[in-house]
């Protein structure tokens, strides 16, 4: 098993879900993306390059899928978090229910514009 998909599927089953949700939405509007497993966290790469990570934060009890370039974002920034970082934002969050799939498209498509 590859890590990224270990250190997802040894979460415990409210993290699991989510990412498990949030990885289908990605590689369906992604297809090209890679994932790996980068400073201990699943990340996808496009071309070669970082685009986004996906951080199970049992501290916070959410799930972070976090955009390099964030900062470029300018669609739904009421849905971005950025807490102290220079150059991520992100999508955070703490139920299933919570994930807006049109918003989750939208944000990755212009964060795929952006890449």
């Amino acid at each position: 098993m590859k890590p990224a998909e270990e250190y997802i599927l040894n979460q415990p089953e409210f993290y699991q879900e989510i990412i498990l949700n949030l990885q289908v939405v990605i590689e369906k509007e992604l297809p090209e993306a890679v994932l790996l497993f980068k400073w201990k966290i699943p990340y996808y790469y496009v071309n070669g390059k970082p685009f986004c990570f996906i951080n199970a934060s049992h501290k916070g009890k959410f799930v972070d899928l976090a955009f390099n370039k964030g900062y470029q974002l300018e669609q739904h920034l009421d849905h971005l978090v950025g807490e102290k970082r220079n150059t991520f934002k992100s999508l955070r969050y703490v139920s299933l229910e919570e994930i807006d799939v049109s918003i989750l498209k939208e944000v990755i498509l212009e964060a795929k514009v952006l890449h």
